[in-house]
Order: structure tokens, then C-alpha cells, then sequence
């Protein structure tokens, strides 16, 4: 009796019989000699079949086998040093679950609209393997972690009566009658948390219907947010760069297979290690100008600014105490140059911009309510959030950090639509 197992495990069972169950990604034939390369998604394999080792019946099936063809397939495990996994499968015995149609995606170049209309099937792919495996492994690191740090994890809503971000950038639905929105950022509800259980982290996805098609930019990603009572900015900053430093650290310690499939240089994000640079808004600035951009002081910046003052650094490159009008209106302002917020964004080096975003958060019932009003919010559904300054207040501060964004850095990938399995764009919610 044969024992099914994972190919990933295969190493375990060398010279033992085997089942394996999974889809045929390619296949060669040589003579008597069929030799099959099949997938079941936790790694590949080469299965030989040799005619004199299988009935007759098992041979001719195998020349109609196509492409995504499923299988299980019983033999020998024997050790090969020419295989990426040390490893091939004499076969003794195989069955076809199903013969696949002819396969849409083969080896010739096929454009971006195209692999997208077939995502479903795109994420078959090595190079989607990679990726995909790599963001498990991001988000592995990143739940570790915090939990390794005594935070707890206490998710946010997906439905909410009011805006985080901006009420420009809200998808609306009905709720029963009344207006509600998916959610910008689960901060807000963090932040109540953090006043409850003093180390808190929320992980799920996000929304924002800006209007934009740039490489960055998804309509639904997803963020990863500690807050922290008692926390000021330093200690934000300092907690963002630790954090980043062990999920680069953890990712080039375990997905080394996968980085090689994705030909990622990987020289840069070995230099990713705390402390990170550090500058204030105006010293930004002046990159900005040395590099005769155009920008204008006080507004935020841009996808092009980020790239131009990332490339200064070898690293992540952390810009704090931006203008507070360009800031969201629950950011602390500094008590000594109250024209800036005590706010902080990191931005990842070769081109791929903020991927943290982060403050500390006013937490004066007043100051607060007074900039709930000049942002004209209703001030009714940001009630609850201002008790959080009524009953305890302390100094707290949090940032989120965007998956995509933090994958598509560390797989060297330019644009953000592969970095999640089906990504939604302005254009884009098919599949």
C-alpha cells in the first residue's frame, strides 16, 4: 500500500512507494520513455514512466495526456541529483482524473489584459507560485511578528459608518437603509482596542475607490495596523523599522527557491536592516530640488517624488513631521511646530514607494473634535471615537503597513496587480 504525500515531502520517502496526486505541467518523450512533470501546488516533480514498468494501458494513456491534465500517479522515489528537488518518481501506476481542454496560457508572450482575463489559470504558473508563496510568507512574518511581541490581534470591521482616509476615496453600500462604507483602514477601530489591550494589531483587507491606474495603486489591498498605547512617534518609528527589518530577514531566510525563480537580485534587501535613515519632511524637500524636481512645498508627495528621494538611501527611508494639512485630521500636530504632523511614512528603495504609512494620534478630546469639524465629518458618527478621549486618553500611535506594496518591493515586481491573487483595479473586478 502505497502512501500519499505532498511533493514538497517527497525527500522523506526516498526508496518507498508513493502516491501523488496533482496536474501535469509539462511532458517530453524519448522511445519507451514518457517523462512527466507534475504539480500539486506545494511543489513539482519529474515522474518517469518507462514502457516496460507499466501495463500496456498506462502507456498509450499517457500520449493523451495535455497540459493541466489531472493525475495520480504511484511509483518509486529515487534520488536524482539533476532535479531542482533532488528527487524523481520511477512510476508504476497512473490514473487521469480528467484529460484538460486545450490550455489557453502556453509559452508564447501573451499581454497583460489577456493573463488577467485568465488570472484563474495565470496563478498556475511558476513565476505566480513564486509570488504568491513569498506573500504568505510576508504575512507569516508579519503575524509572527507582533504575536512574538506580546501585541494581540483584534481585527476591525469591514463595514463602517464613517471615513479614516478621506471621504472622497469611500466606496458606499446600503446597509439596511442606511449609508455605510467598506472600510479605509481598520486604525480608528484599533485604536479602540489599544485603549482595552495596550498592544493590539488588526490584519484584513481595505478600500479605496481613488481613481487611479498607476503600478501602486489597488482598489482593494490589504494592510496589517498595530497601535500601541503610550506610544509616541519615535517609538513608531523605530517599532516600523524592526518590523520591516524581520519580515525582509525572514522572507530571504526561507523563500531563497523562489526568489531565484523570480531572478531577484537580492543584494539590496540584504542591506534592510535597522536602524533606517530617518528625515523630516524639509530635508525631503530638499532632495526634491537638488534633483530640479517641480514640487511645490506643503503638498504631499507624489509617486515620482518618493522614487527620487528613496534613491538617495540604500534601504527604507523613513520621512516624518509632514505639513498637517496634507495629513488626516486624527494626526497629533507637533506642540512646537504645530504646522506639522507627528506622522511618518516609509518608503521602500528601488522605485516602489510608501509602504508605510504611519502617525501618532491625537489624542485630546477638544483638538480632536475640532478637527472633525473642520474637515466637515459628522460628528455624530465619530461620537464613539471621541470617547476614546473622554475615558483614559493617553499618548498612543500605529501604522499600517500594505501587503502588496511590501511584496512587490521584495519580489521586484513593478507592478502590484500580481502580488495578490485576484487583484481589483479600477478596470478590473474579473475574475
Amino acid at each position: 500500500m502505497s502512501t500519499i504525500i505532498n511533493i514538497a515531502d517527497v525527500g522523506r520517502y526516498e526508496g518507498q512507494e508513493v502516491t501523488i496526486r496533482g496536474w501535469l505541467y509539462n511532458m517530453r518523450s524519448s522511445g519507451k520513455l514518457r517523462f512527466l512533470l507534475v504539480r500539486d501546488g506545494s511543489q513539482t516533480i519529474q515522474c518517469v514512466v518507462f514502457k516496460n514498468d507499466v501495463t500496456e494501458k498506462v502507456f498509450e494513456e499517457t500520449d493523451t495526456l495535455t497540459q493541466e491534465s489531472s493525475l495520480i500517479v504511484t511509483g518509486n522515489v529515487a534520488a536524482d541529483k539533476r532535479s531542482p528537488i533532488g528527487f524523481e518518481i520511477q512510476v508504476k501506476h497512473l490514473e487521469v482524473v480528467q484529460i484538460a481542454a486545450e490550455y489557453p496560457i502556453t509559452k508564447k508572450e501573451h499581454g497583460t489584459d489577456f493573463l488577467m482575463d485568465h488570472r484563474h489559470l495565470w496563478l498556475r504558473s511558476s513565476r505566480q507560485h513564486a509570488i504568491i508563496r513569498i506573500r504568505h510568507q510576508v504575512i507569516h512574518a508579519a503575524r509572527k511578528f507582533f504575536d512574538d511581541q506580546g501585541f494581540l490581534l483584534v481585527d476591525s470591521p469591514v463595514f463602517t459608518p464613517n471615513a479614516a482616509e478621506g471621504t472622497t476615496s469611500l466606496f458606499e453600500t446600503d446597509y439596511f437603509g442606511s449609508k455605510a462604507y467598506l472600510t479605509q483602514s481598520g486604525q480608528l477601530y484599533a485604536e479602540a482596542s489599544a485603549m482595552a489591550f495596550g498592544k493590539v494589531y488588526c490584519f484584513g483587507p481595505t478600500f479605496r475607490a481613488e481613481k487611479s491606474k498607476t503600478r501602486r495603486h489597488l482598489t482593494e489591498f490589504w494592510m496589517i495596523e498595530p497601535e500601541v498605547a503610550f506610544f509616541d512617534l519615535n517609538d513608531d518609528m523605530k517599532l516600523a523599522e524592526d518590523f520591516v527589518s524581520y519580515i525582509v530577514k525572514n522572507v530571504l531566510d526561507t523563500r531563497k527557491v523562489e526568489l531565484e525563480i523570480l531572478e531577484r537580485d537580492i543584494s539590496m534587501l540584504e542591506k534592510v536592516t535597522a536602524p533606517f535613515p530617518k528625515i523630516h519632511y524639509n530635508e525631503a524637500v530638499e532632495i526634491l530640488k537638488k534633483k530640479n524636481s517641480e514640487f511645490r512645498y506643503g503638498d504631499d508627495f507624489g509617486g515620482t517624488d518618493e522614487t527620487i528621494i528613496s534613491e538617495e538611501f540604500d534601504r527604507p527611508v523613513i520621512v516624518h513631521h509632514y505639513p498637517a494639512e496634507v495629513k488626516a485630521f486624527y494626526m497629533k500636530r507637533d506642540p512646537e511646530h504645530p504646522q506639522f504632523a507627528l506622522a511618518m511614512d516609509m518608503l521602500a528603495p528601488e522605485g516602489h514607494g510608501e509602504i508605510i504609512g504611519g502617525s501618532q494620534r491625537e489624542d485630546d478630546y477638544n483638538e480632536l473634535l475640532k478637527r472633525i469639524k473642520d474637515h466637515n465629518l459628522p460628528e455624530e458618527a465619530f461620537a464613539w471615537y471621541l470617547d476614546l478621549r473622554k475615558y483614559g486618553s493617553v499618548p498612543h500611535a500605529g501604522f499600517g503597513l500594505g501587503i502588496e506594496r511590501t511584496v512587490g518591493w521584495i519580489c521586484g515586481i513593478k507592478h502590484v496587480r500580481e502580488t495578490v491573487p485576484f487583484p481589483r483595479m479600477m478596470q478590473r473586478i474579473y475574475p
